[in-house]
């Protein structure tokens, strides 16, 4: 038998909706990394559009050419892992699948590696780095706000510490594999503020640009994510990121009914029609909020988003009993002041809601 080479390096690409980039993609890998043996993994999230079907065509050709379809399961940084641990070469790049990030880069930051780097950043924000491919004014804006954030958090000195543009050794991803949260769209800050030790960061300049195909997947809902991702870091990890943003939702919550409420009572309504609609509303936006925040990567569409409302309104209303029936028996057994009695009732309703809730209305299917 007869044995194949090996790849030097793994080229990582998370993708969803990226079917048309998909051919360009391997077509630039071979002419940007001509003389290094390498591969390239397509970490699809179950795209609708034939994004796992574009790549298998490829492999089928292509030895270099590996496809790892994900059912059931969505995330950017989880893509990522999932890639780079199915990865044997001693390298890894991670590289996204819109042809924004410059290819041609990466020898050079192979060999800012190999030289003793312990991760290489493809970045935007160094000498002769550009950022033009942000074309509109919200995602500079977006983009300039996370870095400035992770700059003072990460505890790292880098440029741009929000870049997907990135590559290591495989063995130095695999000692950090258990210590990532796996959530968010920010995987490279996911390592650096994983690192039991500052990592040694090179960062080389690249020019980033407009998106050829598909649409962007940046929005203030990301930036959202990127920021919990800080706040389980400083919780330890003792607290599920998910469950946090379950729970800042519902205070939002609390302000929607309340202003609802008395949008309806100025209307005209008495406190009981009121009170009820602006509970009504409340669930309404949670709800939406959930599905585009908390459970983003396992987001309801179609039929399935409403059948989701009702239940989840169905969830909502139980927890609310459950919530005014503890909160009553605390305070009618003198355990409890009214204030002391209401937040633990609350307490519980936030526990119950998102048990249920994550477990009957966005389970994994």
């Amino acid at each position: 038998m007869t044995a194949c080479r090996s790849p030097v390096l793994s080229v990582v690409v998370p993708c969803y909706r990226e079917q048309p980039n998909v051919a360009p993609m391997v077509a630039a890998l071979d002419a940007a990394l001509a003389g290094i043996d390498w591969e390239v993994i397509f970490v699809d999230d179950d795209s609708p559009d034939g994004t796992a079907d574009a790549a298998r065509a490829l492999a089928r050709t292509d030895t270099r050419v590996r496809c790892l379809r994900r059912v059931g399961r969505r995330g950017l940084s989880s893509a990522v892992i999932e890639g780079a641990l199915s990865s044997s070469a001693p390298f890894v790049a991670v590289i996204d699948g819109d042809l924004q990030h410059d290819e041609t880069i990466l020898p050079a930051m192979l060999d800012a590696v190999r030289a003793g780097a312990d991760i290489a950043v493809g970045s935007r924000h160094v000498g002769g780095g550009d950022a033009a491919g942000l074309a509109s004014p919200l995602r500079q804006r977006l983009s300039a706000a996370g870095i400035g954030l992770a700059q003072k958090l990460a505890g790292v000195a880098i440029s741009d510490p929000m870049s997907g543009f990135f590559l290591l050794r495989q063995s130095l991803f695999e000692d950090l594999a258990h210590r990532l949260n796996g959530q968010g769209f920010k995987i490279l800050l996911d390592l650096l503020l994983s690192a039991p030790t500052p990592l040694k960061v090179a960062e080389l300049p690249y020019r980033f640009r407009p998106r050829a195909a598909g649409e962007s997947k940046l929005d203030i809902l990301v930036m959202v994510q990127f920021a919990g991702q800080f706040v389980d870091r400083a919780l330890g990890g003792m607290v599920p990121l998910r469950f946090i943003a379950f729970a800042l939702v519902g205070l939002f919550g609390i302000f929607v009914n309340l202003a609802a409420m008395q949008a309806s009572r100025a209307a005209g309504l008495g406190f009981g029609p009121a009170q009820t609609l602006g509970t009504i509303v409340a669930m309404v936006a949670n709800f939406e909020l959930n599905n585009r925040l908390t459970y983003r990567t396992m987001k309801l569409r179609g039929v399935r988003y409403w059948q989701g409302l009702v239940l989840f309104m169905l969830v909502c209303g139980l927890g609310a009993i459950a919530n005014i029936g503890i909160a009553g028996a605390l305070y009618h057994r003198g355990d409890a002041n009214g204030l002391a009695a209401s937040a633990a009732g609350s307490a519980i309703g936030v526990v119950w809601n998102y048990a249920v809730s994550a477990t009957l209305v966005w389970r994994v299917r």
